[in-house]
């Protein structure tokens, strides 16, 4: 018979997990969420009250983040949560057509993006705005997803970030595919050139079957690809503790590829932990998959209403656990910023909004042969033919009537 501790936090090198009894409910709540700041294997480098944790395994990783590379990242967040509110609020009014909130994963998203490398690819599922904004998207971009009108514009090879997947889990497999890519073509190894991806995805996606195939191949190809989980507890109204025994990272042991929990509301812990991760990948040392342990403090998306299924006072837990509040401590206890930083990056943020909001209000609709654009890479007499004749068959309406 396993005895409780094996559910509740099973070592690393203890033997597998066991399967043969059926745990209680109790226990795999215990296992799945440990405590509120989650678990004794959680990655911390940034306590909730401001406390800078060293870590002999990441700070490496971050000897580069002085308190002007610090300021940035508050900056990427406050900024990034501005524009978030600003297109929750665009919804509600009718000019969005819907708006997934990333409201309390500021520091997962922004932390692992600064982690990329100009040459690495990103794919992202639909919540991943803070990612866009640290690839150089430009937000206004992300905005005519939501408008309905069009899929993404922007230029996913040059910004090194791929369009946007909303069927899910399937983004997975498209990056495992992208990083079996880099694998064969030899762009990986111990070279300034060596590349690597990273795959973005939920704690619900992790019950599909797409997932677990991108494991699969990965793992059999050691493809360079970082499996980046944002556990925040709800797949839309399902906790987490109802899709899986185990705490999430711990199923990459079955794949045999390491796994390991970051805070995801800790910004210099995702950004040191996912720049490990990264290179593990980049030197030819197979996949990793990283569970970003957070919390969604808003709706999966403005059609739902979390106040269905989960309890206020978890929200109030973790408000206390804010990933931008935390950065803000550390730098004005640390001598790190001022008040008139914190003033301008506020004045900043409502700038920020303002346009966006203005853009919106006056996007205009895309041309019609807007939608041929950008299909293929080389030109296509059969599309040409499609187009000319889609344009045609307008042209035959009155002006306004199509």
């Amino acid at each position: 018979m396993p005895s409780p501790e094996q559910w509740t936090r099973p070592e690393p090198g203890a033997g597998p997990a066991a399967t043969a009894a059926e745990p209680t409910p109790e226990q795999v709540i215990a296992g799945l969420r440990a405590t509120t700041e989650g678990g004794a294997e959680l990655t911390q480098l940034l306590t909730p009250e401001g406390e800078r944790i060293p870590s002999a395994m990441f700070d490496p990783y971050v000897t580069d983040v002085d308190a002007e590379a610090l300021r940035g990242l508050y900056r990427d967040m406050v900024l990034v949560r501005r524009a978030d509110r600003e297109a929750n609020a665009m919804q509600r009014q009718g000019q969005l057509g819907i708006w997934v909130p990333l409201l309390g994963q500021e520091a997962a998203q922004v932390g692992s993006g600064r982690a990329l490398q100009a040459r690495d690819m990103a794919f992202p599922s639909y919540r991943e705005h803070g990612v866009a904004y640290t690839r150089g998207v430009d937000f206004r971009e992300l905005l005519g997803i939501f408008r309905c009108t069009d899929h993404g514009g922007w230029d996913f090879q040059r910004h090194g970030f791929h369009p946007y997947t909303i069927v899910i889990g399937n983004q997975v497999l498209n990056a495992a595919g992208y990083a079996m890519g880099q694998k064969f073509e030899g762009k990986v190894g111990d070279d300034d050139n060596a590349e690597a991806t990273i795959c973005y995805f939920g704690d619900g996606a992790t019950s599909q079957g797409d997932v677990h195939e991108g494991f699969v191949w990965a793992a059999v190809y050691d493809a360079p690809l970082v499996f980046f989980c944002q556990n925040n507890q709800w797949a839309i109204s399902e906790p987490t503790e109802r899709q899986s025994r185990l705490p999430l990272y711990q199923r990459a042991r079955g794949y045999g590829f390491p796994g390991l929990r970051v805070d995801g509301n800790d910004v210099l812990g995702c950004l040191a932990v996912t720049r490990w991760a990264l290179d593990e990948c980049r030197r030819g040392n197979g996949p990793v998959l990283i569970e970003a342990f957070t919390y969604r403090m808003d709706a999966h998306t403005t059609t739902d209403d979390p106040s269905r299924y989960r309890l206020s006072d978890e929200l109030e837990v973790w408000k206390h656990k804010d990933p931008i509040e935390r950065v803000r401590v550390h730098l004005a206890r640390s001598g790190g910023a001022d008040q008139t930083f914190f003033d301008d990056v506020d004045a900043e943020a409502d700038r920020f909004a303002a346009e966006l909001r203005d853009f919106c209000f006056n996007m205009p609709d895309p041309p019609p042969e807007r939608l041929f654009e950008n299909v293929y890479s080389e030109p296509s007499p059969v599309l040409d033919a499609q187009r000319e004749e889609y344009l045609s068959y307008l042209a035959g309406f009155g002006a306004g009537e199509h």
